[in-house]
C-alpha cells in the first residue's frame, strides 16, 4: 500500500513539471531535448526509484554542507545562492566559500561507486554548469566536489573561470531558445545515438522518428500527439 503511494506521489511530480525556462543544469545539453521538454512534448516517465535518489542527492548536499559550517579554515560565506535574475536562465550553486585569501564556488555532485572509482578528472557537464556559476558571480575559480553515495568518499577538482566555454554556453543555449520560440527543432546530435545523453534522454523514442535535420515542430507535433494517445 505505502510503496505504491509513494511511487505515485513521485511520478506525479515529475508530470506537474513544465518547463518555462533553462537553468544552469542545461548548459552543454541536447539542444533537441530541451526543446522537446519547453514544447511539453511525449517523454518516457522517468521511475519513482530515479527521483528518489535525486532527493537523496539533496541529503549528501547537507550532510557536506554540516562540517563545512564548522570548520575554522574555510568560511561559508553563502549557502545555495541563486544567480542574478536573468531573462531566459536561472540556477543555484550550492554554495560560494572562501579560506581566508581567495573565493570559490562549491558545486556538490553525488553517484554511485561504479561511476566515482573510475573518475579521475571532472565531469564535463558538471564544468559546463560550474563555468556558468563563475561567470554570474564574477568568482575565478570553483570546486566540484565529488560524493560516493554508497562509501561517502569524496573527490574534488579545482576549476578555473573560462570566458570562452562559459560564452559559448550562452550561445548556444541563446540558439537554442530562438528555435523553441520559431518552432524549428534543432538537429540531432551529432554522434547520436552514441552520446551518453541519448542513452538516458526521456525524447529518445521521438527523436529517432524525426530523423537527423531540423523540421518544424507544428509539421511533426500532430504525429507525435497521435502515438503518445
Amino acid at each position: 500500500m505505502l510503496k505504491e503511494l509513494i511511487d505515485q506521489f513521485y511520478l506525479d511530480k515529475q508530470r506537474d513539471k513544465e518547463q518555462t525556462h533553462f537553468y544552469v543544469t542545461d548548459a552543454g545539453k541536447c539542444a533537441r531535448a530541451l526543446f522537446f521538454k519547453f514544447k511539453n512534448a511525449p517523454r518516457k516517465e522517468i521511475e519513482a526509484n530515479i527521483l528518489r535518489l535525486f532527493d537523496h542527492g539533496d541529503h549528501m548536499h547537507q550532510l557536506i554542507m554540516k562540517p563545512l559550517l564548522g570548520i575554522r579554515d574555510i568560511h561559508v560565506v553563502a549557502s545555495e545562492v541563486n544567480i542574478p535574475p536573468q531573462e531566459i536562465i536561472s540556477g543555484r550553486c550550492d554554495a560560494i566559500v572562501s579560506d581566508g585569501k581567495s573565493l570559490y564556488v562549491l558545486d556538490i555532485k553525488s553517484m554511485n561507486s561504479m561511476i566515482f572509482d573510475k573518475l579521475s578528472e571532472p565531469k564535463e557537464e558538471n564544468v559546463d554548469q560550474l563555468q556558468l556559476y563563475l561567470h554570474y558571480f564574477k568568482v575565478p575559480k570553483g570546486i566540484l566536489l565529488y560524493v560516493n553515495k554508497n562509501t561517502l568518499n569524496l573527490k574534488e577538482f579545482l576549476v578555473s573561470y573560462d570566458q570562452g566555454r562559459a560564452f559559448s554556453l550562452l550561445n548556444d543555449l541563446a540558439e537554442t531558445k530562438k528555435q523553441i520560440d520559431s518552432g524549428k527543432m534543432p538537429p540531432r546530435l551529432s554522434d547520436y545515438p552514441g552520446n551518453w545523453q541519448c542513452r538516458y534522454c526521456q525524447f529518445r523514442e521521438i527523436c529517432g522518428m524525426a530523423g537527423a535535420g531540423q523540421i518544424q515542430w507544428e509539421a511533426f507535433k500532430n504525429k507525435v500527439e497521435f502515438i503518445a494517445k
